[in-house]
């Protein structure tokens, strides 16, 4: 018993104490490591509030996080096998063969990590993005080098796996824009209404709710096309991520106004009936009924032939 004692202290203080200090340092840094990206990440964000490095910043770091600590995890474990006196050489080449038939029979997996080392590598989409991937949209909530989550407006989480990955829409990557289609009635003069939309754009870009948030003045890129209803005047207003929508709809709210304080219809769709000619080239009769059973304030009027 004397001797079992004498061997376990021995052996405690050989390379229990040397297993516990090896833990101790992989569990401060590991730490260490949090905090310094966290810190970081931080400072980024505080320079340059809601921009790109900030962005950046926090994708890097969910990823170098998640990295550090299981290179730690790993290393420790080693050191700690090899002062149990554990042969470590076989059982690195023993994990090699193992992770190579894993990756074999994990053709998805390894996909899906090395789709998305490059995703995050070629910086094609951030945390805090809004995106469209694979038809589903939303803020970029985390990346990892398997999945990216997004966060839609209805407050629903999707998960996609990078290697499913085929096509990506980021709509906040380094500025954002607002395409306006002003549609209005054919008897207006366009001209008129760019020059009001021009003042209107003036008026945003002054206000110091949303200077600082534009980047580029309004754009009037002219009489689009002609619809059944309306003339489509089409612009668009450059602004810094993700606030393409807030200030659009300012815009809109203010170009509503507007327009009815200055007479300028915005149309609903109109449907004109053509009765034809007859050969003699006059126009076939068209009789007008009132229903009488219809409520005063919404009558309808039936056409007969």
């Amino acid at each position: 018993m004397e001797n079992y004692l004498e061997n376990i202290t021995e052996w405690f203080l050989r390379s229990g104490i040397k297993i516990l200090i090896i833990l101790a340092v992989a569990y401060i840094l590991n730490i260490i490591i949090k905090l310094s990206i966290k810190r970081f990440q931080s400072n980024l964000e505080k320079s340059d509030p809601g921009g790109e490095a900030g962005k950046r910043a926090a994708t890097l770091g969910s990823l170098l996080r998640t990295v550090t600590v299981i290179l730690i995890l790993l290393v420790a474990v080693m050191m700690s096998l090899s002062e149990l006196g554990v042969q470590i050489g076989p059982m690195i080449a023993a994990l090699g063969i193992g992770g190579l038939a894993i990756g074999f029979g994990a053709q998805n997996l390894v996909r899906d990590i090395i789709s998305g080392f490059f995703i995050i590598v070629e910086n094609q989409i951030r945390v805090g993005d809004v995106v469209n991937i694979n038809g589903k949209g939303g803020v970029v909530e985390r990346i990892t080098l398997r999945i990216v989550r997004l966060r839609d407006l209805h407050g629903s989480v999707h998960y996609i796996p990078h290697g499913q990955i085929t096509l990506v829409t980021n709509m906040t990557k380094d500025y954002g824009r607002y395409v306006f289609d002003v549609g209005i009635a054919y008897r207006e003069n366009v001209d008129e209404v760019i020059e009001i939309l021009k003042e209107i754009g003036d008026q945003l870009i002054q206000d110091p709710d949303y200077r600082d948030v534009i980047v580029e003045p309004l754009e009037i890129m002219g009489l689009d096309r002609f619809e059944d209803s309306a003339v489509i005047i089409r612009a668009r207003i450059t602004t810094r991520p993700i606030q393409q929508w807030r200030v659009g709809r300012e815009f809109n709210k203010r170009m509503k106004k507007v327009f009815d304080e200055r007479g300028i219809e915005i149309p609903f769709p109109h449907r004109t009936v053509y009765m034809g000619v007859l050969k003699d080239e006059s126009s076939p009769p068209l009789h007008v009924k009132v229903d009488e059973n219809v409520k005063p304030n919404t009558q309808h009027r039936k056409i007969n032939r």
